[in-house]
């Protein structure tokens, strides 16, 4: 996809697996185990998808997936697979290497999201993009390192003190442009201070949902995560972007949908759904 004067594409870094319950919260299973089938652990399948966006002398990240330096016991809890698929390799394929990328937005710093910002070099915690500015919206890193017992098991610091250490860290007061053609709207349904990229030519708009809407399950109004801390503020803002996103059509990427990786939304008698599936 081209937007202005940006190459867009996504590069898959891995598969992991959420209890599927948590990941619908009040919807029955009976109804999103038709879209995202449960293994015998009640786990359902997710991706790790990172958008790229190329152009004007910019290689940038949009998130980072999980990383390589989980023990085994936690790869096992969720089901990590990154054996078919990781960043540097996914990245590699399109000709890209890490001192290449000068822009990473983490959309906010849950393990799942920012784990591959940073990497296991010798047995020392290294940036994994050593040229890049990583930007985090400041109210995000001060939650992340002051986390809630509900959300304390989603922060891993190894994930991303050695960012704040290399002096690559920049904090973002509030919504706005980070740079040109891409602006960030921020959420404090799912938690804290999340970023959502949001990238316009004016003429095509495309939003990078990450855990508003992790999969095209989740566009319907009461698709809402479990794990969100503030759910009645998702549902807020899920009623304030979707409206916007059908009338000027933007194309939305699925963060974690193992099956679609973006597409449109339309809004019909029975509330928001999927309209066309759009692969990048």
């Amino acid at each position: 996809m081209k937007i202005g004067p940006y190459e867009i594409f996504t590069v898959n870094s891995g598969i992991f697996s959420l209890d599927g319950g948590a990941m619908f919260g009040v919807v029955p299973k009976v109804l999103w185990n038709k879209t995202n089938p449960a293994d015998e652990l009640n786990r359902i399948q997710l991706a790790l998808r990172t958008l790229v966006i190329k152009g004007d002398g910019r290689i940038i990240l949009i998130d980072a997936g999980v990383g390589n330096k989980m023990n085994e016991k936690l790869r096992k809890i969720y089901n990590i697979d990154t054996q078919q698929n990781d960043l540097e390799r996914g990245l590699a394929e399109k000709g890209i290497r890490p001192e290449q990328v000068t822009d990473v937005i983490i959309t906010h710093l849950h393990f799942d999201h920012v784990g591959g910002a940073t990497r296991l070099d010798n047995g020392l915690l290294k940036p994994t993009f050593p040229n890049a500015r990583y930007y985090v919206q400041g109210e995000q890193w001060h939650w992340a390192n002051n986390p809630s017992e509900k959300d304390r098991a989603s922060y891993m610091p190894e994930n991303f003190k050695p960012i704040e250490e290399a002096g690559l860290l920049v904090e973002l007061n509030g919504p706005g442009e980070v740079l040109p053609g891409i602006e960030t709207l921020v959420m404090y349904g799912h938690t804290h201070g999340m970023q959502l990229p949001k990238i316009t030519d004016g003429k095509r708009t495309l939003l990078y949902c990450a855990d508003l809407i992790p999969t095209a399950s989740h566009i319907p109004l009461p698709y809402i995560m479990a794990y969100d801390n503030n759910p009645l503020i998702t549902l807020e803002e899920k009623k304030r972007l979707l409206p916007q996103a059908v009338r000027e059509n933007w194309v939305l990427v699925f963060e974690h949908d193992p099956f679609r990786p973006a597409g449109t939304v339309i809004e019909t008698e029975k509330g928001f759904k999927l309209g066309e599936e759009i692969f990048l």
